[in-house]
Parts: C-alpha cells; structure tokens; sequence
C-alpha cells in the first residue's frame, strides 16, 4: 500500500521502482535533508520524501503543491 500511495503522490509510471526513485532523490546534488522530531525529509526539486529516522523506511513522499 505504501508504494502505491507514494507512486499516486509522485504521479510516477505503474513500472517504476519506488524505492530506487526515492533513493535517486535523496542522491541528487540540490538535495536538502533535514531532520525533525522522528523523521528525515529529504526536499529537492519539488518533492519530499519523509523517513523515519529509527528504521530509515520510507514513509511517503509528495510533491510540492503549485497553484
């Protein structure tokens, strides 16, 4: 479930590996990571991805809202 709802969130392609793309974010060069209370989010171009920062599971991922 938690793959679809960050393929939905992400609006990726049904054949693209979630978790390799989250981990090819948090990879880029302009990739800010922070951390807050329990979590890591990792922000760049647009979207952010949130990892728990006990077990580094992906918890989701979501794009920048633009008007």
């Amino acid at each position: 479930m938690g793959k679809d709802r960050i393929r939905r969130n992400l609006a990726l392609d049904n054949d693209t590996d979630v978790v390799k793309y989250c981990v090819d974010v948090i990879k880029r060069d302009n990739c800010v990571i922070t951390k807050q209370g329990k979590n890591w989010y990792a922000e760049s171009n647009g979207e952010t991805i949130t990892i728990n920062s006990y077990s580094y599971t992906i918890i989701t991922a979501k794009k920048e809202k633009t008007n």
